[in-house]
């Protein structure tokens, strides 16, 4: 017996009317369903969407060692099943087992995809009823994916980062807690093993974004099929360069050393950015990129680590992956952005290890530090948006800028706000000079511009001194003294003729965003240098 355990709201979600489902099933071929069949299980690594004409199906969780089987969700005539494992290629979270006899129409991945891209108005239907069930499922069906760990650490917080940058459904908890230990004794987890995962009833030791990564299928395989362009970084630049790109009819490839949404994805709220009136999380403008990509039949990798380029052919680059694979395609659009800088202070490297150190103001990183002395170090917006979001949370912030002006990097829309907000301390022209504690950081010293040095109680660092360019990978490509890549005007000689715009020294190499020299470092720079790109590339592949 099973557990009944769904919501009703889940099934009141969004809907084919009788003409679209009629329209839709055109794109697959009927088949019969026995009760006691399972159209798809738990672990697959693929799964095909279903219309359900006459047969009603159950999706459930699998039962556990400590839980029963559980029902998420029950689709009868009329119902379709699927969510974003179909679009994502993540392994399947959950069962579909028939259990009223009937008929059903299946239509494979190919086909959903072209349906998506010919049938607007159901494919805003669809697009939506899977991001809806992922919210269902993500809870419902976490225990797919568990995760232990010190709350504290830094590599419990990168991985909880990719997996909520991601949309894994998953179950998080704190090896302090009760939870935390009772399921660490269970599995046999001990201090060192932290932060550890159970995927699917396989354990992970020290588990990273990687290895999670490729037991659930997320990183990249080849299948055979062509690519046109691959689009290596998935910030602003890259996502909106992938978008364009698979909704302009070109196959297109996402891959990301880490995860989705590059620095953008680490801000706590942008309020300048064309569209969002109240501002929005870069968290939030990621997963709705990510959905939006999906949605033009993007294929999304990540993490999926890039080792450098092969410019053999010169009308078909290849993008050669650290694990030794090779993607050849017709055009490579380079956006891996910029890598944190850090302070060059003794006990760094210690205090960032245990996440006293922060490169990024989300949700997740400001949480647990209401109440505390934090300082955030930096003069650009990332370090006033930083600033504020920690002082909402109640925390006491001083804000420590090496130059004399506050406004001289920072939108005055920020300066504003901070220089009226009762809990920010600003310190211009300063430097931190050390850091103080043992394992946990405790107070920063901070010396002026006249060499008089204060110490300041601090729980957590909150870094944003710049970055440099992740350039490396990119041999054979033109770039200035400190290692960003040049383009079009910027190029000292076009070898092959007047360079497109974005266009670099190698033939049908382009790049956007914070990677290419001369940029603007802003969110909807970023965007608008993807999508001017893709017309780039469209030009420069009109002669194949």
């Amino acid at each position: 017996m099973h557990q009944r355990a769904y919501d009703d709201a889940a099934q009141r979600g969004p809907v084919l009317d009788d003409e679209q489902f009629r329209r839709l099933a055109e794109y697959g071929e009927v088949e019969h369903a026995e009760p006691g069949r399972d159209l798809y299980t738990s672990g697959d690594d693929t799964y095909d969407f279903f219309l359900l004409r006459s047969a009603t199906v159950d999706i459930v969780r699998d039962a556990t060692a400590i839980e029963p089987e559980r029902l998420i969700y029950r689709g009868g005539p009329g119902d379709f099943l699927g969510e974003l494992n179909l679009l994502t290629g993540q392994h399947v979270y959950l069962t579909a087992r028939v259990v009223s006899a009937g008929t059903v129409v299946r239509i494979r991945a190919a086909m959903l995809r072209r349906a998506l891209a010919e049938q607007v108005d159901i494919a805003d239907t669809l697009i939506e009823a899977f991001r809806e069930r992922r919210e269902v499922i993500r809870g419902a069906a976490g225990n797919a994916l568990e995760l232990v760990g010190r709350s504290y650490a830094a590599e419990t917080l990168e991985l909880r980062t990719y997996v909520a940058q991601m949309l894994l459904p998953h179950s998080w908890l704190d090896a302090a807690s009760n939870p935390g230990r009772s399921l660490m004794r269970l599995a046999g987890l001990g201090e060192d093993d932290l932060p550890a995962a159970m995927v699917n009833g396989s354990l992970l030791r020290l588990a990273t974004p990687r290895a999670i990564a490729e037991v659930l299928g997320l990183t990249y395989r080849a299948d055979g099929r062509p690519v046109d362009l691959v689009v290596v970084g998935a910030g602003p630049a890259g996502l909106a360069a992938a978008v364009y790109g698979a909704s302009e009819g070109l196959v297109t490839v996402l891959l990301d050393r880490a995860g989705l949404g590059g620095q953008a994805a680490k801000s706590a709220r942008i309020e300048n950015y064309l569209g969002f009136p109240h501002g929005v999380s870069g968290e939030s403008l990621t997963r709705l990129a990510m959905v939006q990509a999906l949605k033009f039949g993007v294929r999304i990798h990540a993490p999926c680590a890039v080792a450098g380029l092969d410019l053999s052919e010169e009308r078909r680059p290849a993008v050669l992956l650290e694990d030794g694979a090779r993607i050849r395609c017709r055009a490579v659009i380079a956006a891996t952005g910029a890598h944190y800088r850090h302070l060059d202070l003794p006990q760094w490297t210690t205090f960032e290890r245990s996440g006293c150190v922060r490169y990024a103001a989300t949700e997740l990183d400001v949480r647990g530090h209401e109440d505390q002395p934090v300082t955030v170090v930096g003069g650009a917006n990332s370090a006033g948006q930083a600033a504020l979001s920690l002082a909402a949370r109640g925390a006491t912030v001083d804000l420590i800028v090496r130059g004399a002006d506050l406004g001289a990097r920072m939108s005055s829309y920020l300066t504003d706000r901070i220089r009226a907000h009762a809990r920010i301390q600003v310190h211009t022209g300063s430097t931190i000079r050390e850091l103080g504690g043992d394992d946990t950081l405790t107070s920063i010293v901070a010396e002026r511009s006249d060499g008089r040095r204060d110490r300041l109680a601090c729980r957590a660092l909150f870094c944003f001194i710049g970055a440099d360019p992740v350039s490396g990978w990119l041999a054979g490509v033109a770039k200035d003294h400190n290692g960003f890549v040049l383009t079009d005007s910027r190029l000292p000689a076009q070898p092959f003729g007047t360079a497109l715009p974005f266009q670099t020294s190698a033939p049908r190499v382009f790049v956007v965003g914070d990677l290419r020299a001369g940029s603007t470092k802003r969110v909807a720079t970023a965007v608008g240098d993807g999508a001017g790109a893709v017309s780039s590339v469209h030009e420069a592949l009109a002669d194949d």
